[in-house]
């Protein structure tokens, strides 16, 4: 008795114990799991040191990649490999093939104990709530540097992105980030890759709005522009200030009358856009068809690159190098068309062989070019028109890359960094609006949702549709489900149930299949009260053919329950063996579906979540 006494009272030791680790957590700084997923501010934290160490990243990989292309190809420090300058021509032409003969062994290997495809930060978004694996995003990024470092005509924006977006998810999984959270994070990497990659702060945080977030949200808005620009500004102390491309402003020329003008560019190269995706879908076909193992395809593939890289050595690489000399110098038009289709056919093959990048930097030179020779064409057809080639080459990049990279905004952002020229700015936002509206009607997809229509997956942006996937009838159904067998007559029915003890039951068969559901109601009629013993409960079963499985999602189940007209139906454990396992109201399902579209709009707009939270 007397040690029991002296205990202190539990309420006490609770007590104690609760102030001691807001003790321990106020010495040494460490912060509540739960405090960081309920914290806005530490989530913007998070960002500025994410935007730091994927800043750093890029510029690492970034220089690694000039490295490698001086030691494969012998290009002088401070040069770019598609200025095409002092090439070995034996080097062009085997270089991309054994590059190309490397990923493809590396995706053969890989495919045996990995072989789902690669996550990117857009299907991450859409479908899994930002989650991403850190290994396979690591195996993109190595593909990307070998493919751009062999001398393919891709990109290396797929490797940056696929880097920062993968380290900021991998973060987020591991401090166990809500949904909204995880997602704005994954934004976040690609947004200060995209930053770096380019110097320019606000086309990166307008890539991940446009393409990964899939919105412009307040919630985001600190933590990506705050990524973006610590990205940003890692870059710039560590590589310099120098945009992507630079142009003498003074010969740009806009006037208010050339918007016209630059309308119809964009309308011409949103059609563009649309061939250069369709030539990747035409390209892939082919090498699938003549060489059929997977291995094979990149190597014969970069042979070909090669042999067109004889012919047009501006085809090597993303083409920055290449993308600056058509800014300085003015082109013929045979120049322009075979630079201009070489490019094309070339990105097309590097792509569709199997060699992994992306087309941002691709579009942009691609941009150059077909505005340069439109440019041309406009001045043979009214000498009197006073537009600028400069003009004319800034609205085409902008304007093929919004059609083929889907972020418009983000194009007008990236050449308003490098001109610092508002109406030149405005003037590729009116041929980039135009392109994107021929895109969108005549096509309905960007490049990489594209890619995700020819898998399969059913997205066509990175706004999150995954809930509607994980909300299942699993985890609504009740499992209280009562069954009758289909030869018990109306009478002893009744007496199992009576009158007002349940509203519906199922009717199963001897095998205890599914044959219809029953309402009680019906069953206690009084018109039955003189034929009970001969009617069967089978006589009163209907719609036997509308139930549910556990894997329908729930806005599926509404429209079953919309061609049913029944309020209620049974969730059965497979269609074959039609085992009753549960079964799921209309109301509590419509109930579930708003209360999952309240969260997310609560997401959205950074507020908390009025039903609860997870």
């Amino acid at each position: 008795m007397s040690q029991v006494a002296d205990l202190p009272p539990r309420r006490e030791t609770r007590g104690s114990a609760h102030t001691l680790r807001r003790l321990v957590f106020r010495l040494t700084g460490v912060i509540p799991t739960r405090r960081l997923r309920n914290s806005e501010t530490v989530l913007v934290l998070i960002s500025a040191m994410i935007g730091a160490v994927v800043g750093l990243g890029v510029v690492l990989l970034h220089d690694f990649v000039n490295l490698l292309h001086q030691v494969i190809f012998g290009i002088g420090e401070g040069h770019y490999l598609s200025e095409g300058v002092g090439l070995a021509p034996g080097t062009v032409v085997i270089a991309p093939a054994l590059g190309g003969l490397l990923v493809g062994t590396l995706k053969h290997s890989v495919r045996r104990w990995r072989p789902g495809d690669i996550v990117d930060p857009i299907e991450a978004n859409a479908l899994f709530g930002g989650k991403m694996s850190l290994i396979d995003s690591g195996r993109l990024t190595i593909s990307t540097v070998i493919s751009n470092a062999c001398g393919a005509s891709v990109g290396m924006e797929a490797a940056y992105t696929q880097t920062g977006s993968g380290l900021s998810s991998a973060l987020g999984q591991k401090i166990r980030l809500r949904r909204g959270d995880l997602r704005i994070l994954t934004g976040c990497g690609a947004a200060a890759a995209i930053a770096a990659a380019f110097n320019a702060p606000l086309a990166g945080a307008f890539y991940a709005f446009e393409l990964v977030i899939g919105s412009y949200t307040l919630a985001a808005l600190a933590p990506v522009t705050v990524a973006a620009l610590t990205a940003s500004l890692v870059a710039r102390a560590t590589i310099g200030v120098a945009p992507i491309f630079s142009v003498d402003v003074s010969t740009v020329g806009v006037g208010p009358q050339d918007y016209a003008v630059f309308a119809l560019v964009g309308f011409a190269s949103g059609w563009l856009g649309i061939l250069t995706m369709q030539a990747v879908t035409v390209a892939e076909r082919v090498f699938r068809r003549i060489a059929p193992p997977i291995w094979l395809r990149p190597g014969l593939g970069g042979f070909c690159v090669g042999l067109i890289a004889l012919w047009v050595p501006q085809v090597l690489g993303s083409g920055h190098g290449a993308l600056q000399n058509s800014l300085d110098e003015r082109l013929a038009i045979p120049v322009l068309l075979t630079m201009l289709t070489a490019k094309i056919l070339a990105s097309a093959v590097s792509l569709g062989s199997g060699f992994r990048g992306g087309l941002f930097s691709s579009s942009l030179f691609l941009g150059s070019l077909f505005g340069a020779l439109l440019a041309h064409l406009a001045e043979r057809a009214y000498p009197e028109l006073a537009v600028g080639d400069t003009a004319f080459m800034l609205v085409g990049m902008g304007s093929v890359a919004a059609a083929i990279i889907g972020a418009p905004v983000t194009m007008v952002m990236l050449v308003l960094a490098s001109t610092a020229d508002f109406p030149a700015t405005v003037g590729v936002l009116t041929g980039v609006v135009v392109s994107s509206v021929v895109v969108r009607k005549a096509f309905g997809y960007s490049f990489a949702t594209w890619r995700f229509h020819l898998r399969g997956v059913p997205i066509h942006g990175a706004h999150d549709v995954g809930w509607i996937d994980d909300l299942t009838v699993a985890r609504v159904m009740r499992r209280d489900q009562k069954t009758t067998p289909e030869s018990m007559n109306v009478s002893a029915l009744r007496r199992v149930f009576p009158l007002r003890s349940v509203k519906l039951v199922f009717v199963t068969d001897e095998a205890g299949q599914y044959q219809g559901l029953l309402d009680m109601a019906t069953v206690h009629n009084p018109e039955l009260d003189e034929k009970v013993e001969e009617v069967r409960v089978r006589d009163l079963a209907r719609n036997a053919r509308y139930f549910l499985l556990p894997r329908t999602n729930v806005r599926t189940a509404l429209r079953q329950f919309s061609e049913a007209e029944e309020e209620s139906l049974p969730v059965l454990d497979n269609p074959t063996s039609r085992k009753v396992i549960g079964y799921l109201t209309e109301a509590y399902a419509l109930r579930r579906y708003n209360q999952e579209l309240e969260r997310q709009r609560c997401d959205e707009l950074g507020s908390k979540y009025l039903y609860g939270s997870d």
